[in-house]
Parts: structure tokens; sequence; C-alpha cells
């Protein structure tokens, strides 16, 4: 991932730092963006649910999973397949654009920085998954779905904090994003490796083929764009047909993509990582997430007993995100400042991380994804998982939000936020988001 990032020589540095409008504005416009595509997200699930429960049940499903009239690739005859698995790669693209970003130019660039969001979001999927298998012993046909309940939505989440305006630091924005970030590795790692079957060698052989040009013309230093997204295409349709989730094209072809080191201009339109993950962001947030939200959030609750909507699967999921998730999180943030391997989040009370922690329980959008993948031959399991995402996600949205908006704020919260706010005005980003480390005697 860290292949050929490029230090920018000084006349462009300069160039960048002439313009500083894009500079200044990248990071709060893309917490606006996201914060902006979390709420359009939720109502797109919420008139998913609503369609699906006024009588129109049948109409959506038949919309989304009748076999298409025609279509150019024949694996992808339904609508739904042609946003799950062709729509969802834009998105996936998007996603691993930001962590190479992050991870050679930002806030996870250095181990020291990285070190207190890796070992939370490993914490916050080992936890959820470990209560979901317990609670789904003696249920084989279930037990793939130990994944749903892992991963964290970053848009919903940031929608979330998005209406607590002020009373959300800025630390804790950032800090939940490294999170969901690296969360998102984790999710694609488990999404290449657990969810793969029937492999073709011949199209992965092609798709391997692919992903060497494009690794040669990055090292060639081609930063036009339009070459990386041919071949990004190219790639995602020998992924498609090898057997290995379609999604994960977008994810390769990001890494494969220049990125030109910035010092004191983070999101620099210079580098084309930056310009990409710039154009596609409001494409993300404000289209394909809310497509997909609202393609896969429907499900029909007029018929559920109490007994189904607690049996084990959608049980297990809700108990997983709403309890695993704040376990697992908070408790390693807790455990890493007490034992000196990082240091609590500057401007932040530990109410407020706790609240945070219990945000990172919304696993709506990568959930949903996951239990299309986990439960693919049974419409009726897809459905539980359904109610249990919905449960769990929606349970932590509003206790999080309880938390954090009558939890008394930082006692220096003023002065810390327009001290964030003065380097986001220097140069785009915040360096440190840690409290510094406590003087030695």
């Amino acid at each position: 991932m860290e292949d050929g990032p490029d230090k920018i020589t000084t006349p462009e540095l300069q160039q960048a730092e002439v313009v500083p409008d894009k500079v200044i504005s990248a990071l709060r416009q893309f917490l606006r963006s996201e914060a902006s595509g979390g709420v359009l997200l939720m109502l797109a699930a919420a008139l998913a649910m609503l369609i699906a429960n006024i009588g129109l049940y049948r109409d959506y499903h038949e919309i989304l999973h009748g076999t298409l009239p025609w279509t150019p690739i024949q694996k992808l005859d339904t609508l739904h397949l042609w946003i799950n698995d062709g729509l969802m790669a834009i998105f996936f693209c998007y996603v691993g654009l930001e962590i190479k970003r992050e991870f050679v130019d930002g806030r996870l660039s250095t181990w020291e920085k990285r070190r207190l969001p890796v070992i939370a979001a490993f914490a916050g999927m080992v936890a959820p998954a470990v209560i979901y298998l317990v609670i789904a012993t003696g249920n084989p046909e279930i037990v793939n779905g130990w994944a749903i309940p892992a991963a964290t939505d970053i848009a919903f989440a940031i929608g979330v904090l998005a209406l607590l305006g002020k009373r959300a630091p800025t630390s804790l924005k950032l800090f939940l994003l490294t999170v969901a970030i690296v969360d998102d590795m984790g999710a694609v790692a488990i999404i290449a490796i657990a969810y793969t079957a029937n492999l073709k060698t011949i199209f992965l052989f092609f798709a391997a083929a692919t992903m060497a040009v494009m690794y040669f013309i990055n090292r060639m230093k081609v930063h036009v764009l339009w070459p990386y997204i041919i071949l990004g295409v190219v790639l995602w349709f020998f992924v498609l047909l090898s057997g290995v989730h379609a999604t994960i094209a977008g994810v390769l072809a990001a890494l494969m993509i220049p990125i030109i080191v910035t010092p004191g201009a983070p999101d620099s339109e210079v580098s084309p990582v930056h310009r990409l993950e710039h154009y596609l962001s409001p494409w993300s947030a404000y289209v394909i997430i809310p497509i997909f939200g609202f393609a896969n959030a429907g499900v029909e609750l007029g018929g559920l007993t109490l007994k189904e909507i607690f049996a084990p699967l959608p049980l297990g999921i809700a108990a997983g995100l709403f309890f695993g998730k704040q376990l697992g999180i908070f408790a390693s943030i807790w455990l890493s400042v007490k034992v000196g391997l990082a240091h609590k989040l500057r401007g932040a009370t530990w109410p407020q991380i706790y609240g945070v922690s219990m945000l990172c329980g919304i696993g709506f959008t990568m959930s949903l994804f996951i239990s299309e993948l986990a439960f693919a031959g049974s419409s009726l399991l897809r459905e539980e998982a359904k109610v249990g995402i919905l449960m769990g996600s929606i349970l932590s949205a509003l206790v999080g939000y309880a938390i954090l908006r009558f939890t008394p704020l930082h006692e220096k919260h003023d002065e810390i936020e327009a001290q964030e706010a003065a380097e986001q005005d220097a140069d785009g980003d915040v360096a440190d988001t840690s409290e510094p480390a406590p003087a030695r005697a």
C-alpha cells in the first residue's frame, strides 16, 4: 500500500499552498459530506421500511430481485445485483482510497498514530463476533453470519454526531473516522477470505495481470486518472467472474493509484489519490450509499412475532452490535490509556468516549452487505439478519446520541475546539487528537 508515494516537488507544494481554499476546507467538507450522507442514508432506509410495510413489499422485492429483461453481464441479472456488485464496488474503491491516504499521508501514517485506532477497531470486531457465536451456538445454519455485527457504518455514525452539533468534540469525530477506516479494512479482509468460494483460477490470473499493469504505470509516475479508471473497470470484471466478491476489486484498484505526499497540505489535489477521493466523495455519500440502503433495508415487519424477532440470528446480531461494540472499543481504549499504550483523546471526557464507542454499534451498511454474502442462499435468514441489524443499529444510535447529548463537556472544550479549528485553517487537518503525554517528575 505504501509502494510508490512520491514526495511532492517544491514548485508543486508551492502551488498547493497558493490555493488554500481547497486545502483548508478538505477535512470539514469530508465530515460534512459524511454527516449529510448519513442523514440521507437514514431517510432512504426509513423509506424502504415504509414501502415494505404498507402493502408494497412484493412490488419492492420484484423490482429489486426480478430478472432483468436484458443485462450486459449475465451474472448480474437483477437490479439488486447491479447495486451490490456494481455500485458498491465504487464505494469500496472510495474506502480503499481513504485507507491508502490515511496510512501513507494521514492520521494512520505512523505506528504511534495508528496504535489506538487499530487496537480499538480490532477489539470492536472481535467482541461482537464472540457474542454472536455464543448466541448462535447450537444453530449451525446461522454460524456463517459471525461477521455481520463486526462492522461500523461511518456515514450513519457521523450523521448522528452531526445532530449533536458543537457538543461532539472534533477529536471524537476524527477518532471515529479512523476507527471506522481500520474497521473497513477488517471487513474487506473478511469478505475476501471468509465469503469467497468456487474460485476460477483463469480469471484470478487475468485480474492479477491487470493489477500488474496498474502497478507498472504507477511506478512510471503516470498521474492522470483515466488509465487507472479504465483498468479498474477491467479489474472489476475479472474479479466478478473469479469467484471473489466484485467489490474487492474497488479496494485493489484504489491501492494501485499513485499518492503524492504533501507535507502541510493534506488532501492536496496534486495527488491522484486525493483527486479521485474528492470526486467520489459526494457520489458515495449522496448516491451510492442511500441507494444501497434503500435496496437492502426493506423488511416486512407485520408478520413477525416476538419469537421470530428474538430468534438466535437477529438477537445475536443486535447483541453483538449493541453490547459487543461498546464493550470491545471502550474497554480497549481504557486499558490502552491505563497501561500507557496510548494517550486519552484531547478534549473528550470518558463518558463522551463511551458514547462514541456506543455509536460504533451502528453497523448498518457494511452489516447489511455482509449479511447478503453470509446468507446468499436463504431469503428468510437475510430478512432475519436485517431485523437484527436494524435493532442493534437503531438502539446503538439512540443510546449513543443520548449519552453524548446529556453528558457534561470537557472543562476546556471551547479552548481545545478553537485550537483544532485553527489547525484545520492552517493546513486542512488536525495533526494530533491525543492529549499531551504527562510530564515526568
